[in-house]
């Protein structure tokens, strides 16, 4: 099976920030998807393009990648997996390849003068997941974490590294259509009451109607929460 190396830089889609950049907020997108279409996809949800006067938005595209689920085809994926299901085992190799490959991304923005504090990190669907392994595995110092349509394994690694955690957790951020065929609510909702039951402060949004799709509401709903987790900061004058 082809491999993805911890060297690879990934393509990403950057919405610089109206005034000055004090924050960073990665956004990876779902399966199959690019970080130019999940940009795309949103800016048709909302009618406009997702901005903030401060934070520069990054939409990383996944790298191509053999995928179980379509029979081996090569697909912009984070990760492999055997199914999409919360009951089977997590392809870590895959997983934490791309956990090196992200942290890349997360360098990058500190080496440009960004505090850890100051970085969201989430995603839809498998950018979700690939989001909270990312943050709570490797990167337990980000501003805070979010996830829509998504779940994590009922073993996953995310789950042993939080029990062995001490420290401050980030806060996640999670959102879930309560009417989603193919990531199903419940599967959410255990995911979220699992993180709290390690330590998570984390906060769980149904939306009735929305399938396994993104909704105004839900972004709007997102925007909101961005803004509490990363203010915009005040710059001191000298007298």
């Amino acid at each position: 099976m082809a491999s993805v190396s911890g060297s690879v830089r990934l393509q990403r889609c950057i919405v610089s920030p109206a005034g000055r950049h004090s924050a960073s907020l990665i956004f990876l997108h779902g399966s199959g998807d690019s970080g130019q279409g999940l940009r795309k996809w949103i800016q048709q949800v909302l009618n406009k393009e997702l901005t903030f006067q401060h934070i520069k938005i990054i939409y990383p595209t996944a790298p191509p990648r053999p995928y179980t689920p379509m029979k081996g085809r090569i697909s912009n994926v984070w990760f492999d997996r055997l199914k999409i299901s919360n009951d089977c085992p997590e392809h870590l190799e895959s997983i934490n390849v791309m956990c090196q490959v992200l942290t890349d991304l997360i360098d990058d923005e500190v080496k440009s003068g960004i505090k850890k504090s100051r970085i969201l990190v989430g995603g839809f669907s498998m950018g979700g997941c690939m989001a909270m392994h990312l943050v709570y595995r490797n990167h337990q110092d980000v501003a805070g974490v979010f996830a829509l349509s998504s779940f994590l394994n009922k073993t996953s690694a995310v789950y042993q590294a939080l029990r062995d955690s001490d420290g401050v957790l980030p806060e996640l951020f999670q959102c879930h259509g309560a009417a989603d065929e193919l990531v199903l609510h419940s599967w959410g909702e255990e995911t979220n009451s699992m993180l709290r039951s390690l330590g998570v402060s984390a906060k769980f949004h149904s939306f009735r109607g929305v399938y396994h799709e993104l909704s105004r509401a839900e972004l709007e709903k997102l925007k909101s929460w961005v803004l509490t987790k990363l203010p915009e900061e005040v710059e001191r004058q000298c007298e």
